[in-house]
């Protein structure tokens, strides 16, 4: 039998944050959120403090830092001041997004080809902190070598192209998917997946052997309001654990 890698869920609680902004008030707390995720079987938390603060506030990350035993991954853009506050706080790891101030959510990956001076200089000075840093990209062959190029230890696939797809779109996407991933393999970086992720969709991206963390959010808060926030992540998390065996049996 083949040697099952294990496969880790981040779950993202910006949205629980959305839902509290929405009306102001501490009510419901992000933080609570990341606790429960814990209990029921989440492997890491993730956070995106935006520069326009749409979600996740400051106060939030010093709280998640302080409150949570769990890994911290904080999504972040390229810019000097989220820099400055993910060097403050250092957490287990940042993830660097492409961020535009109309967009509802996070559309595509980073151009690290053709931004490859600033990344760099990003990837090392967070490197020096202790923080391990993620390149969050397309899969595209282009861009898996240039996050190796600027010294990036892990990348993490833009899976939503796959999500949103159908029919033979999305069995091309999924290709595209498995061999970024391989490609990452080769090349030594650690493989990460994530955006658009549902109980639908993620079964094919967990048998994905090279892919070794899903980061998932939107839908599992979601289906939190449905059935509860526990309940969402302890499917999810036994979904991606039948998908993992299975490939590997």
């Amino acid at each position: 039998m083949t040697k099952i890698r294990p496969l880790r869920l981040g779950v993202n609680i910006d949205h629980v944050a959305t839902i509290r902004n929405a009306r102001g008030g501490m009510h419901p707390d992000p933080v609570r959120a990341a606790k429960m995720a814990a209990g029921a079987g989440a492997d890491g938390i993730t956070a995106h403090l935006r520069e326009d603060r749409r979600h996740i506030s400051d106060d939030d990350i010093a709280r998640l830092a302080r409150e949570i035993d769990l890994p911290l991954n904080l999504e972040m853009a390229t810019a000097d001041a989220m820099l400055a506050i993910a060097l403050r706080f250092r957490p287990h790891a940042a993830c660097l997004v492409p961020e535009r101030r109309q967009e509802l959510t996070t559309e595509g990956g980073l151009d690290v080809a053709a931004t490859r001076d600033r990344l760099s200089r990003f990837v090392a000075e967070l490197g020096r902190a202790g923080v391990r840093t993620s390149l969050f990209i397309d899969p595209d062959e282009k861009q898996v070598r240039a996050a190796r190029s600027v010294g990036a230890p892990v990348v993490e696939l833009h899976t939503g192209t796959y999500c949103d797809a159908t029919g033979t779109a999305r069995i091309s996407e999924l290709e595209r998917l498995r061999r970024a991933a391989s490609l990452a393999g080769e090349l030594g970086l650690e493989c990460h997946a994530g955006h658009g992720l549902s109980f639908e969709t993620v079964g094919a991206i967990a048998a994905i052997p090279s892919i070794v963390e899903l980061n998932i959010g939107h839908f599992l808060v979601g289906e939190g309001i449905f059935g509860g926030l526990d309940s969402a992540i302890r499917r999810m998390r036994a979904l991606m654990d039948q998908a993992r065996h299975q490939k590997s049996a």
